[in-house]
């Protein structure tokens, strides 16, 4: 049987939209621009990453990892770091990581690589101004990258961050958010959590908060330590 023209265009413009889907999202994609996903395996090493901060709850997750002595990385969006510089000084004061979330955390699907690079040129000025550090790294909303990512990144020094489990906490309840990062860790393993909703000025993250609490003493005893994602993916060594 003859294979028609029109299936062999559907069978091509499926293929096509799959392809570019796995380049926009694809956790593995460096199709727009150099990014990481995970650490080298063979390390009990993992990297705590949190999204869309600060918040007001913010403080419940550093005081959770400072009661364990653990590391993290947060990627925060300009705009709640204007509304409270506070909050990123102190996670930066307390030794963790600061990543760049994009000013305003929209999706970048379709947009110009002017309005990519106004995003995350502003959220840098505004960590960097909080912090006294500029950002070497950078995670986009939603994990949509795009045209002009690459351009964006190289102009500004910054390496795109995926993670290898999200914890989907924005909608799932604290045990459910626990279970799905327990059972999915490994080695050189980058974690998506949140601590933040977008640029909501007062999220609720109880979901979140509590999962903390079971995450990191059971990743602590599965002999996992912490690293942020910086000495993730260049660890010194020991």
């Amino acid at each position: 049987m003859r294979i028609g023209a029109p299936v062999l265009l559907a069978s091509s413009l499926a293929a096509t939209a799959a392809g570019m889907s796995w380049a926009v999202r694809g956790r593995s994609s460096a199709v727009f621009g150099p990014s990481v996903w995970r650490g080298k395996p063979g390390r009990k090493a993992i990297a705590l990453t949190f999204d869309d901060g600060p918040s007001p709850a913010t403080p419940q997750i550093l005081d959770i990892l400072a009661g364990y002595g653990v590391c993290a990385t947060f990627f925060q969006c300009g705009g709640n770091v204007l509304r409270a510089p506070e909050l990123s000084q102190a996670a930066r004061g307390a030794g963790h990581e600061i990543g760049n979330h994009s000013h305003t955390h929209p999706n970048f699907a379709f947009a110009r690589q002017s309005f990519i690079e106004d995003e995350f040129l502003r959220a840098q000025a505004a960590i960097a101004t909080a912090t006294s550090a500029a950002p070497v790294l950078m995670r986009p909303p939603y994990g949509v990258r795009w045209f002009g990512f690459r351009e964006v990144q190289r102009r500004l020094g910054l390496l795109g961050v995926m993670w290898s489990v999200i914890g989907r906490d924005w909608k799932l309840p604290a045990l459910a958010v626990a279970e799905r990062v327990l059972s999915r860790a490994c080695d050189g393993g980058i974690v998506c959590l949140h601590d933040g909703r977008g640029t909501l000025k007062d999220p609720d993250i109880s979901s979140t908060v509590e999962a903390v609490r079971r995450i990191v003493p059971g990743l602590l005893a599965r002999g996992y330590h912490f690293e942020t994602v910086s000495q993730l993916i260049c660890p010194v060594t020991r």
